[in-house]
């Protein structure tokens, strides 16, 4: 367990490296937060945080990282505050629902361009039934930060190849988030995955996918998926 003034430093921090892809200090978070404490007390709270494994620090920087235990920690509370659950595309929907939409593929395809416009991610919406998948998002995802890395586009690409034939390790009832490590799936340890099922047509199912680095903006996302889902139940 970690304590109040902990949370709400490792909180801070997230949302910020979120936002920044830049190691965050513990004088930047005295000056933008209200957390009472001055930059050095704020440094001990984080080096607890380090020893507690949701805080890392890169060797050529003064600032801290979190790791896969610090975003975990960041999505469950996420999930139990119930932050992601308003609808925030309804409208959006709808007006994708308004289109001329020839059939159920036009409008999954349809869907993905506007998940990955929406999350910055790359989206996959797949019909079980018949395999058939759509990917949308590459001049955007590529555009983080981390796709400086040759490192990290190697596994990406690797990763995303055949990626729909690996989609049988993942539980595909209700929403799931995988972070780094927790996916079972190789070359998967630098990215995150939001995961759920969702009904195309009162017949048709499709698990809609969307990948990006764990940097990604959870808040956004699990709400986009929330949303999606709620829209669809409604609209369909």
């Amino acid at each position: 367990m970690i304590s109040e003034r902990q949370n709400a430093i490792l909180k801070a921090l997230i949302r910020e490296y979120i936002k920044t892809a830049e190691p965050i200090s513990s004088d930047f978070l005295a000056k933008k937060y209200d957390f009472g404490l001055c930059p050095s007390a704020i440094r001990i709270e984080m080096q607890l945080l380090i020893k507690s494994g949701f805080l890392e620090q890169p060797h050529t920087s003064a600032g801290r990282i979190p790791t896969d235990k610090a975003y975990r920690f960041f999505v469950d509370s996420l999930i139990e505050e119930k932050e992601g659950k308003e609808n925030i595309i309804e409208n959006e929907l709808e007006e994708i629902f308004k289109e001329k939409v020839i059939d159920r593929f036009q409008l999954a395809g349809n869907l993905a361009k506007f998940l990955a416009n929406t999350s910055s991610g790359l989206a996959i919406v797949q019909f079980f039934n018949n395999g058939i998948s759509w990917k949308e998002g590459w001049e955007e995802i590529a555009k983080e930060p981390e796709f400086i890395d040759k490192d990290f586009i190697f596994n990406f690409l690797n990763f995303i190849d055949n990626f729909e034939e690996k989609i049988k390790a993942l539980d595909t009832q209700g929403m799931h988030i995988y972070i780094g490590k927790e996916i079972p799936l190789p070359r998967a340890k630098s990215l995150s995955l939001i995961c759920s099922t969702c009904m195309i047509s009162p017949n048709e199912s499709a698990f809609v996918t969307i990948i990006g680095p764990k940097r990604m903006d959870y808040t956004r996302n699990i709400k986009l998926l929330n949303s999606l889902n709620k829209a669809l139940g409604d609209l369909i």
